[in-house]
């Protein structure tokens, strides 16, 4: 198992977990299902090791895989309204 280490954002310790990773690739969402990952269980961040960042990026440039893929339909909505 990867020691991830402290979180950068609020210093807890990392927690290793299976997550979902979306990544825009020529205007179109792509998710990554069960990419190993460290998690922060005090603020939510989330980091890759190097190695898995390399196979995320040779997945995510494999066209053909594309075609063999189950989708999802993912509601887009605008947000509305001035923040102060």
């Amino acid at each position: 198992m990867y020691d991830y280490g402290a979180c950068h954002v609020c210093g807890s310790r990392m927690e290793s977990k299976r997550i979902k990773q979306d990544i825009w690739v020529k205007k179109k969402l792509i998710v990554v299902e069960d990419v190993p990952a460290g998690v922060c269980p005090q603020c939510g961040e989330k980091v890759v090791n190097a190695d898995v960042g390399r196979r995320l990026a040779a997945v995510v440039t494999d066209a053909k895989r594309f075609r063999k893929t189950r989708t999802i339909a993912v509601p887009v909505i605008q947000f509305a309204g001035d923040v102060a």
